[in-house]
């Protein structure tokens, strides 16, 4: 299948065998658009108006021309002269017609397309340090980047799901010292107990279970406690396998998987971070001052230079970074999306310019961010804040529970990532229209009891005669699956899963309006077997297109 618009393309075609005779050897891009007025055609070309300078002709003359010697098909009703030169387009009912066999005939592979086959992507994602269970952010950044692993496997790039996390380290340091203190029978609030520290439940689970000398494994580590309360090395282990642990259970619930987990410290103890800073120097990006190491960032557009040594002999966070991501480099990824919150963006400019000035052959961009704000929560018109067991946020795991891994899912997907989102606990329970995720699974549920209604062998379908789809909303519906491919397409590119979760919304309502205006199971077979299949058609869009952002098709609801 591809990825654009099946209709726009045939007529991209027809414009280009026109234009071997008018122009040939004219160079332009085509435009096919869908004019805002419907009045105006199904799509509209501007071919003779960009043509118009380069050849010094009158656009409506030229675009005459094109008509003239536009080959003659059965997929345009007519084609006229708009304006100062656009050419619009009505289409035969056919041409949306033939839409639906397409659509069928694909199955799954509706939407899919192959304009990234041979190419190899690295999406990081998730990657929280192993100190708490995930938040809701974390939340937030799973769905994204999960759904953008999906949409850029859809258009045929090879996908590899990463999570970057450090096991060592001030949070790491913390945390041991938060477990060890509940372990010696110290709560929050007592004088003894450790500042900064975390506070949460999960602390005295980890310090019970690590005295009672038990076995955790996660994807991947496995450790078992000593259980001797001043056995610190132990306890900093156990609690990073127990809450590493905790996060799989979370992304298992969430139905997010990863296929590499890469630790921060690897970078150190495989001599990266040093081998990083020695192409540094040796490029000679660097300089000294203040008994410190400096990195001529200024030189890439960053607005200062930055430390990258300090004085006592420690790096900056951002050289591990730019170490991780030569190594994505040279793993044969030529393409890295980093999904992170908004408060990493001044990590951009500055792991960038490092790439550039490693000189080790990274393209300049490299790697794309995809940057997301937090999520407030709302639950009986009050904002949550505080988890008990968490101590300090709500969780992914909180949000899951009170709803489902769906409505969460499609929730999170729905607005753009940068913008501020409020996650409202009963309307992802509510079961009306109201609530965007049961709103779309719902028409799937509406197609699946028509089918079942209906009784009938779907092979019987295949090849219906699909003249009777005449009505108002049957084209509507076929103008918007026409639509699916390309928002697929434009999703992916610009890491913008939001595209999808609107348009399903759209072809949610455009199949609820045409359920609500006509009867499918009617006398006149004709009639009934074309409505079927434009019904097993937008069944099949809404299913792919939930696939896609990780959200089920339930056929009962």
């Amino acid at each position: 299948m591809s990825n654009t618009h099946p209709l726009k393309n045939q007529i991209a075609r027809l414009i280009g065998e026109a234009l071997e005779t008018v122009a040939p050897d004219a160079a332009i891009s085509l435009e096919i658009e869908r004019p805002k007025n419907p009045a105006h055609g199904d799509f509209s070309s501007n071919a003779a108006m960009l043509l118009a300078r380069p050849l010094k002709r009158n656009p409506r003359e030229l675009a005459q021309r094109i008509l003239d010697e536009l080959p003659e098909s059965p997929l345009i009703a007519r084609a006229e002269i708009a304006g100062a030169g656009f050419i619009n387009f009505h289409l035969a009912p056919a041409a949306w017609h033939s839409l639906v066999p397409q659509i069928r005939a694909a199955g799954a592979a509706f939407g899919h397309g192959d304009a990234g086959a041979g190419h190899r992507m690295l999406v990081e994602f998730v990657s929280a340090n192993p100190t708490g269970p995930l938040h809701v952010g974390h939340g937030r950044q799973a769905a994204l980047g999960d759904a953008l692993c999906n949409l850029y496997a859809a258009q045929g790039w090879e996908v590899y799901r990463e999570f970057y996390y450090n096991d060592a380290g001030a949070q790491i340091a913390t945390l041991a010292n938060s477990v060890q203190a509940r372990a010696r029978g110290l709560k929050p609030g007592d004088s003894e107990w450790p500042e900064p520290a975390y506070n949460g439940d999960y602390i005295a689970d980890i310090a019970a279970d690590f005295l009672a000398g038990k076995t955790v494994k996660s994807d991947d580590r496995e450790f078992t406690a000593s259980g001797r309360v001043d056995d610190s090395d132990s306890i900093r282990q156990f609690a990073v396998a127990y809450l590493r642990h905790e996060q799989d259970l979370d992304l298992q619930a969430f139905a997010v998987r990863f296929d590499n987990y890469y630790l921060e410290s690897s970078l150190y103890t495989s001599g990266r971070v040093e081998a990083t800073v020695q192409k540094l120097i040796d490029a000679g990006k660097t300089y000294e001052q203040d008994d410190a190491l400096w990195l001529r960032t200024t030189d890439y557009g960053d607005d200062k230079d930055r430390v990258m040594k300090k004085s006592d002999g420690t790096y900056t966070y951002f050289v591990p970074d730019v170490a991780y991501h030569i190594a994505k480099w040279e793993r044969g990824y030529e393409r890295a999306i980093n999904i992170q919150g908004t408060d990493h963006h001044g990590t951009i400019a500055r792991v960038r310019a490092g790439l550039q000035a490693a000189n080790v052959g990274i393209s300049e961009g490299y790697p794309d961010y995809l940057m997301h704000t937090m999520v407030r929560v709302m639950r009986g018109g009050q904002e949550v804040k505080i988890s008990k067991r968490a101590g300090s946020y709500v969780t992914l795991r909180d949000l899951i529970e009170w709803t489902s891994k769906d409505a969460v899912r499609f929730f999170l997907l729905s607005r753009k990532a940068d913008t501020e989102y409020i996650f409202d606990v009963d309307l992802a329970l509510a079961k009306n229209n109201d609530n965007p995720v049961y709103y779309v699974q719902y028409a799937h549920a509406r197609i699946c009891r028509v089918f079942e209604e209906w009784g009938g062998v779907p092979g019987v379908l295949d090849g219906a005669d699909l003249a009777p789809l005449t009505a108002q909303h049957e084209r509507v519906l076929l103008q918007r699956l026409a639509e699916y491919p390309e928002t697929v397409a434009a999703a992916a590119c610009e890491l913008a899963p939001h595209l999808l979760v609107h348009y399903l919304r759209l072809l949610a309502g455009d199949f609820h309006a045409w359920y609500n205006a006509e009867k499918f199971l009617v006398d006149d077979t004709p009639t009934r077997h074309a409505r079927l299949s434009l019904a097993d058609a937008t069944r099949i869009a809404i299913v792919n297109g939930l696939a896609l952002l990780g959200v089920s098709a339930p056929e009962k609801m």
